[in-house]
């Protein structure tokens, strides 16, 4: 899916590139257009490490993960703070970038999610003044046997898990009043 759209939403941001290099278009209607670009496709990419295949010698660079991280938080309310090693795993990016969608739930007013790459965990930190928090979704993360109603902008919440055994690591789950941290 992610291929697919990314041809459409390429030529759109070269076609508004041309128009700006002519002078033909001005204004804030094309400054709109090509924030909304460049937006669509920093998630794409993101969508790419956080639900694409992975083999278990695949590298993903840290300059790499950061660039999409900041191309994302562009005119969102939801800042990213990413600390790991330059060269990464992309099976246990791909992991954290889920554990991001999972964060971006309860953060529906903005907030921050910090991410730590140790010497051998992760640790994941959204916090907010106030946080949205389904618990049925928390606890399946931490719960497999949990079987909570899933729509469409939840599904993270089924993939983890299954991710978290892929990797034959342990998730915990930690939740207080403006912070939810993340650690497997």
């Amino acid at each position: 899916i992610c291929h697919d759209l990314i041809s459409p939403i390429g030529a759109i941001g070269n076609g508004v590139e041309l128009l700006l290099m002519d002078g033909l278009a001005r204004g804030p209607e094309i400054t709109l257009v090509a924030e909304s670009v460049a937006h669509a496709n920093a998630r794409i990419r993101f969508f790419r490490v956080a639900f694409g295949q992975t083999s278990k010698d695949q590298r993903i660079g840290a300059a790499e993960v950061t660039g999409i991280l900041a191309d994302m938080a562009r005119g969102t309310r939801v800042m990213v703070d990413w600390t790991s090693p330059a060269d990464l795993s992309r099976r246990e990016c791909k992991l954290a970038f889920q554990c991001i969608l999972c964060l971006e739930t309860a953060l529906g007013q903005g907030g921050r999610i910090a991410v730590d790459r140790g010497e051998s965990r992760w640790t994941l930190t959204g916090s907010a003044p106030r946080l949205r928090i389904d618990p049925e979704l928390w606890e399946a993360l931490s719960n497999p046997a949990a079987a909570p109603e899933i729509g469409p902008g939840q599904v993270q919440f089924l993939l983890v898990p299954e991710e978290v055994a892929r990797q034959h690591r342990r998730l915990t789950v930690e939740i207080s009043g403006q912070e939810i941290r993340l650690t497997f």
